[in-house]
């Protein structure tokens, strides 16, 4: 019997959890699927990445609603991918203002997002529930170079874009009174990073500029929120690990002239052992797989997955 495709047989809906980190923050996790954050100010909310729709977005805004009635004036995008960003319109009708990314995310949303959106959609239905709310692409208001700073009254956030990994414009959320720090993909923990879009030779120094920030808490794009530095720490080493191995066994099967089917072989021989029972492992893997070998081959800018490119990789490997 053929694989169903990506995750369309994922249909188990996760429990969610709703934590205070520290006097402001909270991470809204759920089990593997993808994390928001939050941030409560002396007189409005932050958001980092907002669900995949709409309908989505509005359990996130309920749980908000248990804690502050305040206006959710801002609206952070860790990155581009459909899954974080499509749910930014429903936070206008709770006071958003502003929609922040950074240079390299708005260069993808310019020169992709359309096609990353139906890709995303088609690969993992359940993370677009409700997506008829969808009202089209997700635009940044407000877009900057490496950093900006907002005061949410007294309480300092920092925005910075410290390096391409994940994607070439990743973002964090950044409290430095609290130590606490909203990484969306750059860092996973018990869950596959997904690294169709990577850049994954610079991925691992920008996860030394993350880890030299010095969070004692740490909300990652997926995973249970890390409490305490041993925790950041393994979270940081798990994601250097992840990355690294599977560039390394891109170049070897570059190497060895491999097709990516003998890609996929020679990867999973490294990474089954330590990374096979994560979450969204066998999901990922394909993709992860095809953007190594690609990056190894040369290829520096990843190129764009369209939902017909998407299908068309999946079955040369189930083949």
């Amino acid at each position: 019997m053929a694989k169903a495709f990506a995750s369309q047989a994922d249909l188990e809906q996760k429990k969610v959890t709703f934590t205070q980190l520290s006097e402001n923050a909270y991470a809204y996790t759920a089990e593997g699927d993808p994390n928001s954050g939050v941030i409560v100010g002396d007189d409005s909310v932050l958001i980092v990445d907002t669900t995949a729709t709409p309908a989505m977005a509005q359990d996130l805004i309920a749980k908000i609603r248990t804690v502050t009635d305040k206006p959710i004036k801002h609206v952070v995008l860790s990155h581009y991918h459909a899954v974080r960003v499509l749910g930014a319109s429903a936070y206008a009708a709770e006071g958003a203002q502003n929609v922040i990314a950074s240079r390299g995310t708005y260069e993808m949303i310019v020169e992709r997002g359309e096609a990353d959106m139906k890709s995303e959609i088609e690969r993992f239905p359940r993370l677009f529930a409700g997506v008829e709310t969808v009202p089209g692409l997700t635009w940044p208001t407000l877009v900057f170079e490496r950093e900006i700073t907002l005061h949410l009254g007294k309480l300092e956030v920092k925005i910075m874009h410290l390096g391409a990994g994940h994607t070439k414009g990743d973002t964090i959320v950044w409290l430095p009174s609290q130590k606490v720090l909203f990484s969306g993909d750059l860092v996973e923990y018990d869950a596959a990073c997904y690294c169709g879009d990577a850049q994954l030779e610079a991925w691992p120094s920008t996860l030394d500029a993350l880890e030299a920030l010095g969070a004692d808490k740490l909300v990652p794009g997926r995973g249970p929120a890390l409490v305490g530095a041993a925790q950041v720490k393994a979270g940081i080493g798990y994601t250097r690990d992840f990355v690294t191995t599977l560039l390394d066994r891109g170049r070897e099967a570059v190497k060895q002239k491999l097709d990516l089917k003998g890609a996929m072989a020679l990867t999973r021989e490294a990474m089954d052992p330590k990374f096979g029972q994560v979450f969204i492992y066998e999901h990922c893997l394909p993709f992860d797989v095809t953007r190594a070998y690609d990056e190894a081959s040369g290829i520096v800018h990843p190129r764009i997955w369209t939902a017909e490119r998407d299908r068309e990789m999946w079955a040369a490997l189930q083949n």
